[in-house]
């Protein structure tokens, strides 16, 4: 009942006029606010939590539009610490397009690894709010790897549980990997603006973070990689011209694509990580084959990329720590360690540690360095 009303004020706002016709000034709907709580399923419950919910709440998506978010909320067991229990914002990898995708639905992509991650933080004593981005699990498609988006989506779950529950402390920091590794640095970027004075922010963790993806999507096209794309980042380009699409529906990126490529990027729209790269695996898709032309005849394409899901390279007011795994292939590690290098470049307060690990392995790897961050974080 509360979201259809929700829903409802915020057409009823945007709808109104005025005796001459003319739009009436109305500010827009308030982000971060709760707006149901549900319980959540066996698969999104973090085991060892106590009192986990599903909570719903304000957000925005493309173009600071009104939308509905969801996020998993996870308590640690026993009596909250004097001020309530800091948070842990977990900014989740790759999942998925579909609804029933979304972490707070289906739980992890990743489950052992994912479980053994955040089962570290609850046991540290910090709750955790895992926010599923604008798109996931609620109305509207969710615009893949646009960062402010996220960034929007993470400070807002923050907001509305910190509000929510008296036990929660409005100290926070955002932890990320993969695809929740952009989202944190981008998040780590603008937390204090989106979040204002009534949150307290504290800095951020990433992981496998995808850095300068606008660089090699330029030359996407037919024939174009001239190498066959594992089944994993094949599905990830199939993510991401889907986000362009939600992203920038006037460039029309289905016009750039062949019968199949139109007929793939519909599929990954409602599909989940795991069975999509299954299947592109199975039935042997080449990303070149996918387009009928090449995506550089977009006026300004690197510009619209970069803008899309690029990672800003200064602004960062608060400890940034980013761990990478060396045999990272996931996402393009030479391209991770350049930006490492831009921010350290440009004075930025980054800390960096890689491991002798791949992309998956580095989550975990990272905790010995990331936890005593973290503590230092909130001390």
């Amino acid at each position: 009942m509360l979201r259809k009303l929700w829903i409802a004020a915020t057409l009823t706002l945007t709808s109104a006029t005025g005796l001459a016709g003319l739009p009436i000034a109305q500010a827009a709907p308030a982000t971060g606010v709760v707006q149901s709580v549900e319980p959540l399923s066996a698969a999104a419950t973090l085991p060892g939590s106590v009192d986990s919910e599903r909570l719903l709440y304000s957000t925005t998506t493309v173009g600071d539009q009104p939308t509905l978010g969801s996020a998993a909320v996870y308590f640690p067991p026993g009596a909250p610490p004097a001020g309530g229990w800091p948070i842990i914002a977990w900014a989740h990898g790759t999942v998925g397009l579909g609804d029933d995708c979304a972490y707070s639905v289906g739980g992890p992509a990743e489950v052992a690894r994912d479980w053994a991650y955040l089962g570290a933080w609850l046991k540290q004593g910090y709750a955790i709010v895992a926010a599923d981005y604008a798109g996931l699990g609620t109305p509207g498609e969710h615009p893949y790897l646009n960062g402010v988006v996220e960034a929007h989506n993470v400070v807002d779950a923050v907001r509305a549980a910190s509000d929510r529950y008296g036990s929660l402390s409005k100290k926070w920091v955002v932890v990320g990997q993969s695809q929740g590794g952009g989202a944190a640095v981008t998040t780590a970027r603008y937390a204090t603006e989106f979040g204002g004075p009534e949150l307290d922010y504290r800095g951020a963790v990433a992981t496998g973070v995808p850095a300068y993806i606008e660089d090699i999507l330029v030359p996407l096209g037919p024939g174009m990689p001239p190498v066959k794309l594992g089944a994993d980042s094949t599905a990830y380009v199939l993510f991401i011209l889907n986000g362009l699409r939600t992203t920038y529906p006037e460039l029309n990126i289905d016009s750039y694509l062949t019968d199949a490529g139109r007929e793939w990027v519909a599929r990954a729209q409602h599909e989940c990580v795991v069975p999509l790269a299954e299947d592109v695996a199975t039935r042997n898709v080449v990303v070149g084959n996918l387009f009928a032309k090449p995506l550089t005849q977009i006026p300004d394409l690197h510009g619209i990329l970069e803008r899309y899901l690029g990672l800003p390279e200064s602004g960062y007011d608060k400890p940034l720590f980013m761990g990478q795994g060396l045999r990272d292939t996931d996402v393009i590690t030479p391209e991770t360690l350049r930006f490492a290098a831009v921010l350290a470049g440009n004075g930025q307060p980054l800390t960096f540690k890689t491991y002798p690990t791949d992309h998956s392995g580095a989550v975990n790897a990272s905790l010995v360095d990331s936890v005593p961050f973290v503590r230092n974080l909130f001390a």
